[in-house]
């Protein structure tokens, strides 16, 4: 059950919604951290168990942290609490990774040798753990208290707007508002707007993309073309930024419509002018969690140059194999990392001295090509697909079999997306309002464009069985 699901959006959301704003307010948030469970049982099963382990064992460990004062023994204590989610997360999410390259690096051994079943991978596991790594770091660091309601901790590891695609909520942003928060009908109605149009990024331009992208993906890469190459990378560039932003526009929606609020995790990444830039601006909670928990303790950019450059390689490094176990993950983030130490070293020069679309070029060409190593799980597919691109492919004869598909819902959905991947809704916004502020004409207007494209998007739900979900992996 996702969020862009027909079950999610008429059975489990207002049937929560209901029963949450009908409870007292003193059992608003055992609903909510029940509703989370079975919203998480329902498609993982028993693994749900694996959740509740994590937040038994973080909030042990948050409690023992507080009731020790000894620097040495806090300090072993969070060192065996990371390492234990740690654990958790590499033996559900890499082990058959490393099998299969154990497998690859013997010479006579298969991996069903060493391993006989390919173990599951739990959805969310990576955002639940780290969000755990989180609460215990900062309790480690006094930035925030044990949380003693267990419930409450259980809230905020499980909280289902969240779990499942970020954004990485940290614990002192939200602990205040678990242990009370103020409910309003503002808060609720930005809430909905936000949804409605996280729905309608992932339905309306995510799915058409990915359907393009799936169709180009799926050929032999020696037979495309230059322009159906370059077409299928630039409609997955598109697919995973409004899949990616729509979900974390719908968890920020959800949050508030419980009364929480989120922070950001978007803000127009492909109008970046540099790699750096894109990182301030792509999966924002992500990159602070990061620069926070790992590369300030590494020692950040304070011990000198060379040891900057080693920190920032670690952490993009790191950066791919947390999106998912594939040596092309490991590749997608070197190359993120490779171009961040290139760009301290002497890039942004060339780049401060540089026209801006000469910048944006610059960055979308970077970010466009590493994202092939992020679609294309083999190493030498991903070549291939790369040398697809260039013109070095043999035998091209794919292209009448694409532009068959290329039809008027996709045409508009590929425009849609390059127009809303830059930062023009909010000043066409403003000067609506501008415009129609008498009379409330404003309000109806924008509420009659929100229920527009909800009910377009239901209808797309409800005739196209095509909704893919990308964060399996994750």
């Amino acid at each position: 059950m996702v969020f862009s699901s027909i079950l999610f959006l008429t059975l489990f959301l207002p049937v929560t919604l209901l029963v949450y704003y009908l409870v007292g307010r003193w059992f608003r948030n055992i609903t909510l951290l029940i509703a989370s469970l079975f919203f998480y049982a329902w498609g993982e099963g028993a693994y749900v168990l694996l959740m509740l382990a994590s937040i038994a064992i973080n909030y042990f460990i948050g409690l023992q942290l507080t009731a020790q004062t000894d620097p040495g023994r806090r300090k072993i204590i969070i060192t065996a609490g990371v390492t234990v989610n740690l654990i958790g997360l590499i033996a559900f999410k890499y082990t058959n990774w490393l099998v299969e390259t154990l497998a690859d690096i013997l010479p006579g051994i298969s991996s069903s040798q060493i391993l006989e079943e390919q173990i599951h991978l739990p959805i969310g596991i990576s955002f639940f753990t780290f969000q755990a790594i989180s609460y215990i770091i900062d309790v480690y660091r006094k930035e925030s208290k044990s949380q003693r309601n267990f419930f409450h901790l259980g809230l905020y590891i499980a909280s289902f707007p969240q779990l499942i695609a970020g954004p990485i909520v940290r614990y002192h942003d939200v602990a205040r508002q678990i242990a009370g928060r103020v409910h309003s009908f503002p808060l609720f109605a930005s809430g909905v707007e936000r949804f409605i149009l996280g729905l309608s990024k992932k339905v309306l331009i995510a799915n058409p993309m990915a359907s393009m992208a799936d169709r180009i993906f799926a050929f032999d890469y020696l037979h495309l073309s230059p322009g159906i190459a370059w077409l299928g990378i630039s409609c997955y560039t598109l697919q995973i930024y409004f899949d990616f932003s729509g979900y974390s526009d719908m968890a920020i929606g959800l949050g508030r419509m419980f009364g929480f609020r989120f922070l950001e995790n978007f803000n127009y990444p492909y109008i970046s002018k540099s790699i750096q830039e894109f990182w301030r601006r792509w999966h924002i909670s992500l990159s602070r969690w990061f620069r926070d928990y790992l590369y300030i303790p590494l020692g950040g950019n304070r011990k000198g140059t060379k040891r900057t450059y080693a920190n920032l390689f670690i952490v993009f490094l790191l950066c791919g194999l947390w999106h998912g176990a594939s040596w092309n993950f490991v590749l997608w983030g070197v190359i993120h990392g490779t171009f961040l130490i290139l760009e301290r070293k002497f890039l942004k020069m060339w780049l401060d001295a540089s026209h801006r679309i000469i910048c944006h070029c610059y960055t979308l060409l970077v970010v466009t090509h590493a994202w092939v190593f992020f679609r294309v799980e083999d190493f030498s597919d991903a070549r291939d697909y790369l040398a697809a691109m260039y013109g070095m492919a043999d035998k091209v004869q794919t292209g009448p079999m694409i532009y068959t598909a290329i039809d008027t819902l996709f045409i508009t959905s590929l425009a849609a997306g390059v127009l809303f991947s830059m930062p023009v809704v909010g000043s066409l916004q403003e000067r609506f309002e501008t415009v129609w502020a008498e009379g409330g004409t404003a309000t109806i207007i924008r509420s009659a464009a929100l229920l527009s494209l909800l009910l377009i998007s239901f209808s797309f739900l409800a005739v196209n069985s095509y909704n893919p979900f990308i964060y399996f992996r994750f």
